[in-house]
Formats: C-alpha cells, structure tokens, sequence
C-alpha cells in the first residue's frame, strides 16, 4: 500500500530568515494524522538566510539527521565539534542522555538549504556522539547511496535505530529498485524532480508512505534530474 503526503500538505512557517516546511507535527503547526511515521518523527525541509540560524538548543534521546542542499551549515555543540557541513556530506548527531547545539548559516550572504529529520532511538539514555561523512556526488548517480544505518558501515553514519537512509538523484529516463520485503515499512520524499514510485506519481516535496510492498520501483520524469531520500524502517 502506497499513501501519498503532498507537499502542499505540509506545515509552513515563513519567519523571514527562515523558511520552513513540516512534514510532520512540529513546533507550532501540529496535525494529529502527521506525528511521524514508524520511528521518523521529523522531516524538516529549512532555508536560512545568511548569516542567520538556530542559537545554543537542547536535544536528548533523538537520531538526528542533517543533510545540505546548497550552501554551508556551521555546527557548534556540547560534545566539543565545531564543523561546517555542504552538500554531499551527512551529519549524524545521536543526542542520547542530552547535547546542546546551534546551527548557523556559515555565510553571511548566500542562504544555506538543507533538510533536518529526527529519528526516534532504539534505547534512551545512552551517551551522546557526532558523525559527519562526506562523499563523492557520482556514488548517488543512478544508485541508492547509504547515508545512515544502524549496523557501522563504511562511508554511512551509525544510527541507534533499525533504519536505513539513502539518498539517490536519477536522471532523465533512468530508474532504480529497491527490495524492501513484506516485514519492512518506507518513507520516500522527493527532493527534486518528478519521479513514480510503484506507477504513483510524484513531485518535488511529495512523499510517499509505504507498508506491504515487497519491492520499490522508482522511475524519473520529466526532462531534469531527480533526487530523493528513502527511509527503510521496522
């Protein structure tokens, strides 16, 4: 069964130097039939304006995901990291017992996009700990390139969750499969593009939510490239 979430759908909050959509209950938009999906509790698509961004917050027992579009994020946080994040890389924060951040547009002109998800932990409680990887952009080309998993594996964070993440941009024309098995459950967002999932059509923001599909076929578009993030969940 495949259920689409329209990216019209979504909560929007246009704060001036922040703009930002929700696919899921947060902050102050909340919508009773959106709290999440399995363990995916956010799915935050942001742009900051420069030199703007999110002063010193605390997060506990949370899987935090950060993924750049354009532009350059500047972290900062408890546990002593001071890192700047661009496209092609993958930020894992795991907020466990307890981690206080800040995030900042890291220019003071150009507006920094970038997506934001937070994964619900397997155990509470555990100590908290930061990855951040970097990859060519060809290793996303027409495949599924891991960016999160909960088995350690080269090149992907670690993440305390049965969920794998990928991220894949197709171009025109080109397809991908994704075997996903009757006991598995999926989330897959559109980035960019137009692409189907399963003959479902899709636009940029769409998602889809996926239960008792044993296998994904995703098909671009349209004449320009797609990209997408997939969710493999329990």
């Amino acid at each position: 069964m495949i259920t689409v979430r329209k990216s019209e759908e979504r909560g929007h909050a246009d704060h001036g130097w922040l703009d930002s959509y929700h696919t899921f209950s947060f902050a102050n938009y909340h919508d009773p039939a959106h709290m999440g999906f399995r363990s995916l509790r956010v799915i935050n698509q942001d742009k900051v304006e420069g030199g703007r961004g999110f002063g010193a917050h605390a997060h506990r027992d949370m899987e935090i995901l950060t993924y750049v579009l354009a532009g350059k994020l500047a972290h900062k946080d408890s546990m002593g990291h001071t890192e700047l994040l661009g496209p092609n890389e993958i930020q894992k924060m795991s907020a466990g017992s307890g981690v206080v951040h800040s995030e900042f547009n890291g220019d003071e002109q150009e507006t920094v996009r970038f997506f934001q998800i937070w994964i619900e932990p397997k155990t509470r409680g555990t100590k908290p700990n930061y990855e951040q990887l970097a990859f060519a952009a060809e290793e996303k080309q027409n495949r599924f390139k891991l960016l999160a998993s909960p088995v350690t594996t080269e090149g992907a964070a670690t993440i305390n969750q049965d969920v794998k993440v990928s991220v894949a941009e197709l171009e025109p024309g080109k397809s991908l499969s994704y075997e996903l098995g009757a006991s598995r459950y999926a989330w897959l967002h559109v980035i960019d593009g137009d692409i189907s999932v399963n003959g479902t059509a899709l636009k940029a923001g769409d998602a889809v939510a996926v239960e008792k599909e044993p296998a994904l076929e995703i098909a671009a578009q349209g004449s320009a490239k797609s990209e997408i993030l997939l969710f493999d969940l329990v």
